[in-house]
């Protein structure tokens, strides 16, 4: 008896193994969000040129991973890591009320149990995020036409983090890659990605929705299985299976292991989405929904000004309008549209109109990377770079006996930066993009710790110390620069770099 049970549970998991093999193909699929890693950015000689490095320019990556492929596993392992020790629960016969057609079968079942077991931690914070956006999104999909508990779409694809970005560079709530996001007109260059924009990527998703919607003949599983591995790859599916039916088109190996999934894992998503409280999800700590004004202002514009005339923070500016990728509005886009908080608008026109034009934009300083040669001394190294020996020795926690040979230094970059084409990178920051890598920088202010700000700017403390050559925390002085953030090339994207070179 005990050899046919071990035997029975053998053939389970072999078959679910089976099951679960993705296919071989080679074209790429839409990625669900996934961790940033990056090879170490390379130093560079005295005799080679310089990486150029904005300060000031702060740009959040979001790390946190959505709910990835999920791992294999038997029911009975599910309910014994159900965490509290509630029962998982399963749909009533009668499903919730939708505008998208759910279903239940055994695929939807295994990630209801998913998402209240192994899953809960990300789900809970996927609901946390989702009453900001969701008011939001469900206006504009109804606007367009679209059923709107698309949303969960957002939801499984980034968890609604406006800044999530995937292994293959798809960006923003809604996970468009650069070529799709242009071709239902978002921009994106060195100055806006307005895959970030969630007032912009939701009206972009919802019209690819709509011909995806059309191409698959009213069938909105075959359209969401289109979203996530391309509406060609289900195309040619649907010729080699010659049926459309998506649970029929699952059961063969040319579909990825990742769109078998997305459906069910769609489904389920929207299932506890509409009754969280009935699968465990009753303490969810909801955000209020994003609420905003919008003005008019010129290109080039500070946000730190935007910020002062409305009373808000940088940071604050900086959250409602993600799509920025710099301090500043974009070159030649005289009417950008900024968003501001609500109920600031007539305070912005008021103290905005104040402000003389042409101090309406700061330029940025720029900095570089040089590693100092044998005969380097403090006061070669500032006449090369324009600067005082005084002023280098500070900016590298330096004093004026210390050696610098093979030193890694931060120097200022005397450059301007060329803002005479839209949407070109500088001419400053396309030298630091040519060698692969730059770094961001910060101010030390007085009360901040290491602790707070590794937390801050979501890096570990070994990093920051590591990057900064913190031996003591007495070298965290209020007034210092410290890296806070190293990027480096990647498939021809900026992403961050994770190691302490």
């Amino acid at each position: 008896m005990k050899k046919l049970h071990l035997l029975r549970y053998a053939t389970v998991a072999i078959a679910l193994l089976l099951c679960a093999l993705p296919a071989f193909a080679t074209e790429p699929i839409q990625p669900v969000l996934a961790e940033l890693t990056s090879p170490n950015a390379p130093q560079f000689s005295q005799n080679e040129p310089p990486v150029l490095v904005p300060v000031d320019d702060v740009v959040a990556v979001e790390a946190e991973a959505a709910a990835p492929i999920a791992d294999l596993f038997l029911l009975e392992e599910l309910h014994q890591t159900s965490g509290a020790g509630g029962e998982l629960v399963l749909p009533d016969i009668d499903l919730p009320v939708s505008d998208i057609p759910l279903a239940l079968n055994s695929k939807v079942e295994y990630f209801l149990y998913y998402f209240q077991t192994k899953g809960k931690q990300s789900f809970s914070q996927w609901l946390s995020r989702s009453s900001r956006y969701i008011p939001m999104m469900k206006e504009i999909l109804k606007r367009e036409g679209m059923p709107e508990d698309l949303v969960y779409v957002a939801m499984i694809e980034s968890g609604f983090h406006l800044h999530a970005r995937s292994w293959a560079n798809a960006v923003g709530p809604w996970q468009f890659i650069s070529e799709t996001g242009r071709r239902y007109s978002l921009r994106i260059d060195q100055w806006i990605d307005e895959r970030k924009d969630p007032v912009k990527a939701t009206t972009a998703a919802a019209l690819y929705m709509k011909e995806l919607y059309g191409m698959f003949k009213g069938d909105w599983y075959l359209a969401a299985a289109g979203y996530n591995a391309g509406e060609n790859k289900i195309l040619r599916a649907i010729n080699m299976y010659n049926t459309s039916n998506f649970w029929e088109l699952s059961q063969g190996s040319y579909l990825k292991r990742e769109t078998k999934e997305y459906v069910p894992k769609l489904l389920a998503a929207a299932i506890i989405a509409k009754d969280p409280a009935r699968y465990g999800f009753s303490d969810v700590a909801y955000l209020p929904p994003i609420e905003f004004d919008t003005v008019s202002i010129p290109s080039r514009t500070n946000l730190d000004l935007a910020a002062k005339s409305c009373g808000a923070t940088f940071e604050t500016i900086k959250e409602l309008n993600p799509d920025l990728r710099h301090w500043c509005t974009p070159p030649n886009y005289p009417d950008y549209q900024l968003k501001i908080p609500k109920g600031t608008k007539q305070r912005f026109e008021a103290e905005f109109a104040k402000i003389p034009e042409n101090q309406r934009f700061t330029e940025k300083i720029l900095y570089t990377r040089y590693k100092a040669g044998k005969r380097d001394s403090l006061k070669s190294v500032a006449r090369r770079f324009d600067t005082t020996p005084a002023a280098l020795a500070e900016l590298n926690s330096l004093s004026a006996k210390s050696r610098l040979a093979g030193k890694s230094l931060i120097v200022p970059a005397r450059q301007t930066v060329d803002f005479s084409h839209e949407g070109r990178t500088p001419r400053t920051a396309r030298a630091a993009a040519s060698k692969g890598n730059y770094s961001k920088y910060y101010t030390v202010k007085k009360g901040d710790t290491l602790g707070a700000l590794a937390k801050r700017f979501n890096v570990t403390p070994k990093l920051l110390t590591a990057w900064n050559n913190l031996k003591t925390t007495v070298a965290l002085k209020p007034g210092r620069r410290i890296i806070i953030a190293k990027f480096t090339e990647k498939n021809g994207e900026m992403v961050p770099a994770t190691s302490t070179s």
